[in-house]
């Protein structure tokens, strides 16, 4: 938690590069905001700091309408930490305790419900049913400012079991109905069409969108993924069903426009999760950026691509794939080898968009194919058996062991699951022209810990030696 003095400063300042790392509550009023609220300041005697919007809502506060404490982007914190409390809260933003209840959480982390309760509350001031409970308040609120999808169709999206729990929660959260919250933002209310969900993912500025985008596109496998126009699309594999998704850049704000085809609603927080950890739209790029920068060696880089990302992805057992046979060739070879096992083992989907037609093959279809590839082959099987686990609750170091340890999995490889697949940030790629980068800069990358994943991205552009590829 940030120190009360530096947290009033940053009130102070309205510096909304605080938003989402706290909130500010005020007794007087009991309404909870971000620190860059435009509100009248509230004398430091009144405010109260929480780590979450839950705790927050917890302790009876309710969010403010003007500022929509719970729009701003999420923690960066819980992207970069490994121990119990930051995997939990990855899992709850992907939705495991909608789909799994918190047992099913506890035993993906391997603990008791009493012991993941006892530790969420000690650091985040909520336990998980009500951080689930808020970021199902945050979806519905996020789809009712959208406009055009039907309100019971609001609440099962968002992860309520019935609509008197959906309507409780907007009642006690926003101290409003959802028609009423609904027709604050009823000017942007467009066609509703079945299975659409219209959306915008926000993030902390400066972000290098075009950069990300075209950074996917050239790596578009045909059949999951396409690029074109300026906007990227591909298929998802979600919990109930598949999904597609089209991501789009809006010069000069701060969000990336979103549309979510979905075969069943109840997808839609997963598929929103997945979404901005393809695009690493947590991260506190300010921040990073600052901090690279403040090396002489990287500066320049830094200076010339400010907002420069790490592509993240949908899918991290797809990615792993990706990853091993990417590393056989930097020709359109192993996209060939892509596409065939797409055409040959990928579910097609019911209803297909333009190119794509299909979603990744099942890891249990890849490995009962007894692909010719052994690394391939391994993998898969490790994968689908559920002795190696990919998911947002995983260990990055316990895997990264998991992963040596398979047959001819290369160091290259499992440096590229652990930067895109499990989102580590600092990762240094074992890359010829990420070294050579290195070795006419002179630089020392021990220095840039723990952002090198981010490193390597402006690395990369220096050295010229990512051509594009499937990675």
């Amino acid at each position: 938690m940030i120190a009360d003095e530096v947290a009033y400063a940053a009130m102070e300042s309205r510096d909304p590069r605080f938003d989402g790392w706290f909130y500010v509550a005020v007794t007087t009023t009991g309404i909870y905001c971000r620190p860059s609220c435009p509100a009248v300041m509230p004398k430091p005697e009144n405010v109260r700091l929480f780590p979450t919007a839950a705790a927050a809502q917890v302790n009876g506060f309710r969010a403010c309408k003007r500022c929509r404490p719970d729009a701003a982007p999420g923690s960066p914190e819980w992207n970069v930490r490994t121990d119990l409390v930051g995997r939990a809260m990855r899992l709850i933003a992907d939705g495991i305790v909608d789909r799994e209840g918190v047992a099913g959480l506890a035993a993906r982390l391997g603990y008791s419900r009493r012991q993941v309760h006892r530790q969420l509350v000690a650091e985040v001031g909520a336990g998980p049913q009500a951080l689930a409970r808020a970021q199902r308040a945050q979806t519905a609120r996020m789809l009712l400012e959208a406009g055009s999808l039907p309100i019971s169709d609001v609440a099962f999206a968002a992860g309520f079991a019935s609509i008197r729990q959906f309507n409780e929660t907007i009642r006690q959260v926003y101290a409003t109905t959802p028609s009423e919250l609904r027709g604050v933002y009823a000017g942007s209310a467009g066609t509703h069409v079945p299975g659409v969900v219209v959306l915008r993912l926000a993030y902390r500025p400066p972000m290098d969108v075009p950069a990300l985008l075209d950074f996917l596109g050239a790596r578009a496998v045909p059949g999951i993924e396409e690029c074109s126009a300026g906007a990227y699309r591909r298929s998802l594999s979600l919990p109930h069903g598949a999904g597609i998704v089209t991501l789009r850049h809006v010069p000069g704000v701060d969000h990336v426009a979103c549309e979510i085809r979905l075969d069943d609603l109840r997808d839609l927080t997963a598929a929103v999760r997945r979404c901005r950890r393809l695009l690493d739209l947590d991260a506190d790029q300010q921040a990073i950026d600052a901090f690279l920068g403040a090396d002489p060696r990287l500066a320049p880089l830094v200076a010339a691509r400010p907002g420069l990302r790490v592509p993240g992805h949908v899918d991290p057992s797809e990615l792993a794939i990706r990853a091993v046979l990417g590393r056989r060739s930097r020709s359109a070879t192993p996209r060939g080898h892509l596409a065939e096992l797409i055409n040959r083992y990928g579910r097609p989907l019911a209803t297909p968009l333009d190119g794509i037609t299909h979603t990744f093959p099942d890891m249990s279809a890849l490995a009962a194919a007894k692909p010719a590839d052994p690394p391939l082959r391994e993998l898969a099987r490790a994968l689908a058996e559920g002795t190696i686990r990919l998911d947002p609750g995983c260990d990055p170091h316990h895997v990264h062991k998991q992963l040596l340890d398979l047959p001819g999995m290369s160091p290259w490889a499992v440096a590229c699951i652990r930067m895109r697949a499990l989102g580590d940030p600092d990762v240094l790629m074992p890359d010829p022209g990420v070294w050579r980068a290195i070795r006419r800069l002179r630089a020392l990358p021990d220095r840039w810990r723990p952002w090198r994943s981010y490193a390597t991205q402006h690395l990369r552009t220096l050295s010229q030696a990512d051509r594009p590829g499937i990675r």
